[in-house]
């Protein structure tokens, strides 16, 4: 999770300050000597320097400069409850669709999470590669554990995994986060019939007898492939509750939420079910 470190923010401007003071004096400098061949300094050559780096100061703030850093620690992670984590992800989902992620040092996060981990969510998705939930929930290495899966159809190893990173590592919410156009939904509602696959889609199959539509319900209907991707992360979600007793008391005793979600490819919005 993001931590914003204040006198780190602080120390890093006062250079970017300092650095650009330098700056606007040399081009003042430079300035008055091209122009009247004599060193000196020139008050107007500064006072316009000086204003081009004020803009592109205001540019770098705009872009969010500040690198974000992975040293959400036990403490912090366990202070928070469910429902501010779940708020994180909103806030980072907006932050990846506005264009203006965390700008992070990965090399830095790695080395920081290299010797202990606590994510704060455990997120269950599809294996689509247009759907990398740590990138559209603008999260940084060590914020969250990423399990995946086509259909994001919970197995008893996806099961297990959930409990290891709830029970054991202290994670507080389980997010299922299905998308829209998702090739494994098609593939179910055409009864698609390939090796190991096979097997899977049929787990996916209820979700598509559940669903109620009136129009078209065909994989070329996208509309109808959307609806049966929604309600197949509900199943999920009623399937986890079901088959993980671990998770469905650390459900009903408040430590965890456990929350469905739905990604669009097209806007890059991570819809949170109610």
């Amino acid at each position: 999770m993001v931590v914003a470190t204040n006198h780190a923010m602080t120390l890093n401007s006062a250079a970017r300050g300092l650095k650009s003071m330098r700056t606007i004096g040399s081009l003042a400098m430079l300035h008055s000597q091209s122009g009247n061949g004599k060193d000196g300094f020139d008050r107007r050559a500064f006072f316009k320097a000086a204003g081009v780096a004020t803009a592109v100061g205001v540019v770098e703030a705009s872009m969010g400069s500040v690198l974000a850093h992975a040293d959400f620690t036990q403490e912090q992670r366990d202070k928070m409850t469910a429902d501010e984590i779940i708020q994180q992800m909103k806030a980072g989902n907006e932050r990846f669709r506005s264009g203006k992620p965390q700008h992070r040092d990965l090399v830095r996060e790695a080395k920081a999470t290299a010797k202990g981990q606590y994510p704060a969510a455990i997120v269950f998705s599809c294996v689509d590669s247009r759907a990398p939930a740590e990138l559209v929930l603008d999260f940084g290495i060590g914020d969250i554990f990423s399990g995946r899966v086509a259909g994001n159809v919970a197995d008893e190893d996806i099961l297990g995994s959930m409990e290891f990173a709830c029970k054991v590592a202290g994670s507080k919410v389980v997010l299922v986060m299905g998308h829209t156009a998702c090739g494994a939904i098609k593939g179910a509602i055409d009864g698609v019939q390939l090796g190991n696959l096979t097997a899977l889609l049929a787990k996916i199959r209820p979700a598509v007898e559940a669903t109620h539509y009136t129009g078209e319900r065909s994989a070329k209907n996208y509309a109808f492939v959307d609806a049966v991707a929604r309600m197949n992360v509900s199943m999920t979600i009623a399937n986890i509750r079901e088959k993980s007793p671990v998770l469905r008391d650390l459900e009903s005793g408040g430590s965890i939420k456990i929350v469905g979600s739905m990604y669009n490819l097209e806007t890059g919005a991570v819809e949170f079910f109610t």
